[in-house]
């Protein structure tokens, strides 16, 4: 597992300028999928136009988009060298996810893992038949009682069919799914396990949701394949932090999975972290994550 600086680079001409020579030489290289909460694609594409020079990523999942299809920036990632884009928004200024691609994409029918048919899943397959799915889970507030607080209910409600959705899809399917879960698993998911039991995105009634909806549906934890369970990883830091940098209290709640069909192909090695992302302008409270996979 990295946790890499980005590199300088052109915003615009970089990744392109990469790609075309890569094509000309009739080179192949791995995919590179990039998972990110960027909160407000609108406001933070400039952002993603940076990464993407700087990363190259072939792939970039989004989440909490925060804007309708028709608003989605989509001239923006055309210029960044990700033409082809797929999107679920809403009204309401929340929730909202996206794939963009440099390779070309086709929408794929998802499970119903939303009560309240929120723009939270996306899926769409890549020409080599791997299928990328999206999640942007529920957050699900502050209150972890799911009587007193239905954000709580929804997120649990959410987590129970995230299992048995995707352990009735065709077998022998490629599949990855990344997404920002909000539920932190393990216990150095947390920057202390002790301190935040009781606090939602780390509850035993979510952590045991998610655990058992990952391994019921036969997908991989691809960080923690990576990275030893005894090794703290995060890849949020709440901005209420006066220097979240150097407090450091962050949570690990964006995944990337792989079923077993895909675990010939998952570079293990490759999983990164990118915690300078987490800083700059205007940053979200998210690092983006990426793994790659044989092209």
């Amino acid at each position: 597992m990295h946790l890499r600086p980005a590199r300088p680079n052109s915003p615009r001409s970089g990744a392109l300028t990469f790609q075309r020579q890569v094509l000309a030489r009739g080179m192949t290289r791995p995919i590179k999928i990039t998972t990110w909460n960027i909160n407000s694609v609108r406001l933070r594409a400039p952002n993603v136009e940076a990464f993407v020079a700087a990363e190259k990523p072939d792939v970039v999942c989004l989440q909490e988009t925060k804007c309708q299809d028709g608003e989605f920036p989509l001239k923006a990632f055309k210029e960044m060298g990700l033409p082809h884009v797929v999107m679920r928004g809403q009204r309401g200024g929340h929730a909202g996810v996206a794939i963009a691609s440099r390779l070309p994409l086709e929408l794929v029918d998802t499970p119903d893992l939303c009560r309240e048919n929120h723009a939270r899943v996306i899926a769409a397959r890549l020409p080599s038949g791997l299928e990328i799915h999206n999640i942007y889970l529920p957050a699900g507030g502050d209150v972890p009682d799911p009587e007193a607080n239905d954000k709580f209910a929804h997120k649990l409600d959410f987590l129970d069919r995230l299992g048995p959705g995707y352990k009735k899809l065709k077998k022998g399917v490629k599949r990855i799914l990344v997404g920002d879960l909000n539920v932190a698993p393990h216990e150095n998911d947390v920057w202390s396990h002790k301190q935040l039991l009781g606090i939602v995105s780390h509850t035993p009634e979510e952590t045991g949701r998610l655990e058992d909806s990952r391994k019921s549906a036969g997908f991989e934890d691809i960080a923690r394949l990576a990275v030893p369970d005894h090794q703290k990883l995060y890849t949020w830091w709440s901005s209420r932090a006066a220097d979240w940098a150097a407090s450091n209290r962050g949570r690990r709640l964006d995944h990337i999975w792989a079923n077993k069909a895909a675990m010939e192909d998952v570079q293990v090695s490759s999983y990164t972290i990118h915690p300078i992302w987490r800083g700059g302008w205007k940053p979200s409270d998210h690092a983006p994550v990426s793994l790659k996979l044989k092209a």
